[in-house]
């Protein structure tokens, strides 16, 4: 086994890297269907939406940027095109959505999304010992656990 410079095994991360690229290129793509949906919101809903939607666009952007920092300390290259975030995404596009609840549907559709890849990447980097990854992980996935469930409330849904 071959250690790198922060003490993990060069495969492993080399692995965890391609499953971050995979997670950055889907949250390029979340952050995108917020902005969309901050935009064109209509209805009574507004006022809380339009300033919830911010919220969560601005928090998506925060998490974009330290996944690809993470990326880059495990020693890989980040994907930053929007060719490749398509290629790679597995959220749904929400085009031209403007009824709220068509909006919060698709925040937790794209959550749900989401909260897969990085369980996936919570098993992956506990198995590689990978503390940064891990943490990273988990602080996520207790977020938007969070806010599935509001979303859903929202809908008069459960979890």
């Amino acid at each position: 086994m071959t250690l790198n410079s922060i003490g993990l095994d060069t495969e492993k991360t080399k692995e965890l890297a391609q499953d971050l690229n995979q997670l950055l290129a889907n949250f390029q793509l979340y952050y995108q269907n917020l902005r969309g949906i901050h935009w064109n919101i209509r209805g009574r809903a507004f006022f809380d939406l339009h300033v919830k939607f911010e919220e969560l666009y601005t928090d998506a952007n925060l998490k974009v940027d330290e996944v690809a920092e993470r990326i880059l300390t495990l020693g890989a290259t980040p994907l930053h095109t929007f060719d490749d975030y398509t290629k790679a995404a597995k959220v749904p596009v929400g085009k031209n959505v403007s009824k709220d609840n068509v909006a919060v549907q698709l925040i937790v559709d794209s959550l749900t999304e989401l909260l897969k890849i990085e369980r996936q990447i919570l098993d992956k980097s506990d198995e590689a010992n990978d503390e940064g990854t891990n943490a990273m992980m988990s602080d996520f996935i207790t977020e938007q656990e969070k806010t599935v469930w509001m979303m859903k409330a929202w809908l008069g849904e459960t979890v």
